[in-house]
């Protein structure tokens, strides 16, 4: 169970900017592709991403607009998926889905103004190594790119990627080869990173480091130069990877301007500093001032949003110390006889940029700025304005602690360094009972904080055995051969993934749902019954799923539950509960034949009594509570909400009471009506003693056929209308006046429960009765009801 004291100490993933566009999918929403007809072999038709999962996509056939109906999902390291223009340079057809064929006369035009202006996917992300990985994944060890020196904007040299951490990047000069003294670590969103050729095509020198520029002869940096660029021919970096965050907005500082700034040499001190050079509207340079007989400067290329640069009084304001400069003989630095007697002006506050909400005593995970190679469990001790007070865990005085910008791109949220599978350096060893505290907090916050429901899907453990790994999965299979059952469209399972995850349980397990719901005859049906799956010993979370029907949305809340353990129990009960093969969806992938041997079954066995009283043969493994004796049903339901544009209608027959079924249809106004309204059904009183327990699905009382007798004019039920299954109502109906109505409720899959919440306008809009024939069934459904109140309601 999440520990909410602790889970409040976590800083809110949205916080750390630049981790959060890293898990961003490489396929954006809008991106138009070429994909196969599955109904029209060998063509094609474009198609729009509408949204992502992983490296799944769910489409929509371009020519559809706003019609949701023929979304599908695929998986794009299954389906086959190209860029547009493909067809035509590989001589295919592009031919619109039947469904859709003749809405337009000239589908020529129609592509020329929907691919206007588009963006397409890019080939590489559809074919060969790179394909479905996500944009931080396309950073792959040997990829080459250049870097800006620290203290020239002007000069740049090509760097080789050692290692990706989830977007933090080992880099490696050309030419160093196996030397590691001077590799350097960014994120990959930095802007000092561009693509190899970008110094080039930017008329920009490409020369190694000043420091380093004596280790080789001019001819070895030559070569070494000239062989990172023929290996980057062959496996070229894609630029997908630099289009974020690489413009820059134009600064308004000018030369001699002050400032203060936190030091990049001494984080844990702030000093004033001096604009001492402006190279363009985007780059200037600041110096650490310097009073000393013989300074040393230094210095650093700065921009507009460079972290750490303050206004002058910023440190006054905020109650900090700011370190005098170094040569200055007087005690108390003040500075306005400081700008008075350099002659120089405060760089105006309209020159710096804004902050963000963190907070004291927070959580989070940082680099050791002595260290880069490492990252260090770190609390926030103060927040001022911009910066972050950092105590870092786990590093002896006096490195212990730092100062941070809010937008630093060297801290990370909890449970970033196990979600990529990078160590962290934990607190010391507890010595004391302090620091005993500090680490089982710690351990906990990030026990808690992985399994947060705000966490990516990318953001997991990929440590089996791990702490996190108990709310991690690895892969839920969708074995396609495997029996579907009467609830799920035997073509449409055939359509989805062969997998989903690995990631947090609750979000595969949300999307293997999901998909199930869509992959449904009836997707409100299969909704209704999953609301049933639960069991009082799971660890769950409740997640809003959503079932789309005939224009209406339903939704409703699902228990899913968090932890790895519980997974293959969770799936087999809802395989039972939806009454397919227990391997239908499951862990364990089946790779031939199924060892439920379930291909013997036939829908006809299992849809029958429309698994009411049918007694289920327990699958292998599954739990006794499948058929458990009936107990007594809730009497209240949880609610199921539709969402629908409401029919036009010049005359509302709903009585007062009643409840408004004019928005309900087929199959899901019997969902809304075992949902639960405590309203009643607006023609008779409702007893909620009435025991309906016998109408759950499990039970194992054989089931009867009903027997009618008519006494006096009256009708004299032998069983409770409660306990009919579909076929009971059918058989009932078959033996009335209204035998030609019978095959209504069959299809509807309306059993006694649901014939007895029956009214006039429900079955004038459901069954789009008219008046007459609506009357004549209504008085037949009333003689049922007469008799249930007579003979069982007491």
């Amino acid at each position: 169970m999440c520990n909410l004291s602790l889970l409040s100490l976590a800083l809110p993933f949205s916080l750390f900017h630049s981790v959060e566009i890293s898990l961003q999918s490489s396929f954006q929403p809008g991106m138009k592709l070429e994909v196969a007809n599955k109904s029209s072999p060998d063509t094609y038709w474009v198609a729009t991403i509408i949204t992502t999962c992983g490296q799944l996509l769910l489409l929509r056939f371009s020519g559809y607009g706003d019609d949701r109906k023929a979304d599908f999902w695929c998986d794009v390291m299954t389906a086959e998926l190209h860029p547009v223009g493909w067809c035509a340079q590989n001589n295919k057809t592009l031919q619109p889905p039947e469904a859709i064929k003749e809405k337009y006369t000239d589908w020529t035009d129609f592509l020329i103004q929907d691919l206007t202006g588009s963006r397409t996917t890019p080939a590489n992300l559809l074919e060969g190594p790179l394909r479905g990985k996500n944009t931080v994944d396309l950073i792959v060890g040997g990829s080459m790119m250049e870097v800006r020196d620290l203290t020239d904007p002007s000069l740049y040299w090509a760097v080789r990627v050692i290692q990706n951490i989830g977007g933090r990047l080992c880099l490696r000069y050309v030419g160093l080869h196996d030397d590691d003294a001077h590799d350097i670590w960014l994120f990959y969103l930095d802007v000092r990173l561009r693509p190899l050729g970008w110094a080039q095509e930017n008329c920009l020198e490409l020369r190694p480091p000043g420091e380093l520029h004596g280790q080789k002869s001019a001819n070895e940096w030559h070569d070494a130069l000239e062989a990172a660029w023929s290996e980057a021919r062959r496996n070229p970096l894609p630029l997908e990877v630099f289009k974020v965050g690489i413009n820059l907005t134009k600064h308004s500082f000018s030369a001699g301007m002050k400032l203060e700034m936190v030091s990049p040499w001494e984080p844990l001190h702030i000093c004033p500093v001096s604009v001492t050079q402006v190279y363009n509207e985007h780059y200037f340079q600041v110096t650490v001032d310097d009073l000393s007989p013989e300074p040393k400067p230094l210095s650093l290329v700065c921009h507009a949003e460079s972290l750490g640069i303050l206004p002058v009084q910023w440190c006054l304001k905020n109650g900090i110390g700011l370190q005098r400069p170094r040569g200055c003989l007087s005690q108390d630095f003040d500075w306005a006889d400081y700008l008075k007697q350099s002659g120089t002006e405060a760089a105006p506050d309209a020159c710096f940029p804004g902050s963000r909400g963190f907070a004291k005593d927070m959580w989070l995970e940082a680099v050791n700025p002595i260290k880069p190679a490492e990252v260090c469990v770190a609390q926030i001790t103060q927040v001022r304005g911009r910066l972050l007070w950092l105590k870092l865990e786990g590093l002896p005085m006096p490195v212990s602690e730092c100062i941070v910008d809010v937008q630093s791109m060297d801290i990370f949220p909890v449970g970033w360094c196990e979600a990529n599978a990078y160590h962290l350096t934990p607190p010391l060893k507890p010595a004391s009972q302090q620091q005993k505290k500090i680490a089982v907090k710690y351990a906990l916050l990030v026990c808690d904080h992985v399994q947060c429901p705000t966490m990516p899907l990318y953001n997991v453990c990929r440590l089996q055995g791990s702490a996190n790994g108990r709310y991690c999965c690895s892969r839920i299979y969708v074995n396609h051969r495997c029996f579907s059952g009467p609830y799920l469209n035997k073509g449409r399972i055939a359509e989805l993934p062969q997998a989903v995850g690995p990631g947090k349980c609750t979000l595969v397990l949300k999307e293997v749902l999901s998909m199930l719901i869509n992959a449904a005859y009836k997707p409100g049906r299969v909704l209704r019954e999953l609301q049933e799956v639960e069991d009082q010993q799971w660890d769950c979370h409740e997640e809003t799923l959503k079932a789309k029907y005939k224009g209406k949305t339903y939704r409703s809340s699902i228990r899913i539950v968090r932890l790895a353990e519980q997974i293959p129990d969770f799936c087999r009960k809802v395989c039972a509960k939806l009454q397919c093969c227990p391997n239908l969806f499951s862990p364990v992938q089946v790779t031939d034949k199924c060892p439920e041997n379930c291909s013997i079954q036939t829908k006809t066995k299992y849809t029958y009594y429309y698994g009411k009283k049918r007694k289920l043969s327990k699958p292998c493994g599954a739990e006794e509570s499948l058929e458990a004796t009936p107990t007594r049903r809730r009497k209240k339901r949880k609610a199921i909400f539709v969402q629908k544009k409401r029919r036009s209608s010049t005359v509302d027959l709903t009585p007062a009471g009643s409840p408004q079924n004019s928005d309900e249809d087929d199959d899901e106004d019997y969902l809304m009506m075992q949902s639960g309204s405590e309203e009643g059904t607006g023609s008779e009183p409702r007893d909620d003693r009435t025991d309906t327990s016998s109408v759950e699905t499990g039970s194992t009382r054989p089931r009867r056929a009903v027997t009618l007798r008519r006494e006096e004019g009256r009708l004299v039920l032998e069983r409770n209308p409660l306990e009919w299954s579909v076929q009971d109502v059918v058989t009932f109906i078959t033996s009335t006046d209204c035998a030609a109505l019978a095959s209504i409720f069959q299809e509807q899959d309306i059993d006694g429960q649901a014939l007895l919440l029956l009214t006039l306008p429900t079955v004038q809009e459901c069954m789009e009765l008219k008046l007459g024939p609506a009357i004549k069934l209504c008085h037949q459904i009333e003689r049922v009801k007469v008799a249930f109140y007579a003979q069982y309601a007491n």
